[in-house]
């Protein structure tokens, strides 16, 4: 399985790493993402490579780890978990560094699913978390469209045949043209001429070419019960909870500041990103939110 290290690891009295932070990526990602966050993640940055080792994982049933399209089970590979991708990484770690115990846990849009999963089953694992666009349950219109794009490759009449074909190709163009819905906020949307709308969308759906269609079906189905409400008290690590004011599929009203009421330790943060059409994000006003929250657990 694919995994990637940056920093220096500090042991405690007993020989093991005490300074290891497990960076979760989201739904068209890799442990390779991490390299997106170069302004978080290097020399005198809030996750200073002198202070902390860095570790990323390719999530289960992420090309490069075990999933349908690699294991050529394709649709019969069987069903797994947001609870089974994190007992995956904690039985890696458990193998490679000998203690599953970690620091923290950063966790970005479907990677925060992970990491709310692994602080509410496994809460003494982790001395803090943080969550960036994410939702600890799959409800409302989130719901509704992991529930929409599920009937949309279960409708292919080739998909439980396991070949590839045209019609499967068309089916993820049409996945993708539903994701793009949610890919820019409102603001931008609004801002932009149908012209360009259309130069950016085909440039999203060119990333369904790369997408097995088993291994996105396996990690959508994964969303549907996703419910973690009524084991958010488990929660003992500080929190750190950073919601984007525009972002339209994770919403910092229903998905962040119910939180509050259920984690003790926890900080919210509504920030504006500032993400422009060029698809490029403004990360400089959580520096600084980073910075104060970490300077506790140098």
């Amino acid at each position: 399985m694919e995994y990637l290290i940056k920093g220096t690891p500090k042991y405690d009295q007993s020989g093991n790493i005490c300074n290891m932070v497990v960076f979760f990526h989201g739904y068209d990602g890799n442990c390779y993402s991490l390299s997106d966050y170069s302004q978080f993640i290097s020399k005198d940055c809030p996750f200073d490579t002198d202070d902390y080792l860095i570790l990323s994982i390719t999530s289960l049933g992420f090309p490069g780890s075990c999933c349908p399209s690699e294991t050529e089970l394709k649709q019969n590979f069987p069903q797994y978990t947001i609870k089974d991708k994190v007992n995956f990484k904690r039985q890696f770690i458990e193998e490679k560094f000998g203690n599953c115990n970690i620091l923290g846990a950063v966790g970005i849009g479907m990677g925060g699913y992970e990491v709310y999963t692994w602080a509410c089953e496994y809460p003494d694992d982790m001395k803090f978390i943080i969550i960036v666009n994410s939702s600890y349950k799959s409800a409302g219109y989130r719901y509704v469209m992991v529930k929409g794009i599920k009937g949309v490759i279960e409708n292919n009449p080739n998909f439980e045949s396991g070949n590839y074909d045209e019609s499967v190709t068309k089916t993820m163009i049409s996945v993708y043209e539903i994701l793009f819905s949610f890919y820019f906020s409102h603001k931008i949307l609004q801002e932009m001429s149908n012209d360009e709308i259309d130069v950016y969308m085909d440039q999203f759906v060119e990333k369904s070419f790369n997408m097995d269609i088993y291994d996105f079906k396996y990690q959508n189905d994964a969303l549907l019960d996703f419910n973690l409400e009524d084991k958010l008290k488990n929660i003992k690590a500080n929190a750190l909870i950073i919601s984007s004011k525009e972002d339209l599929y994770f919403s910092a009203k229903y998905d962040s500041v119910p939180l509050k009421k259920y984690i003790e330790n926890c900080q919210l943060e509504m920030v504006d990103f500032k993400r422009n059409k060029y698809d490029e994000s403004d990360y400089t006003k959580v520096i600084d939110i980073y910075n104060s929250f970490l300077k506790d657990f140098k």
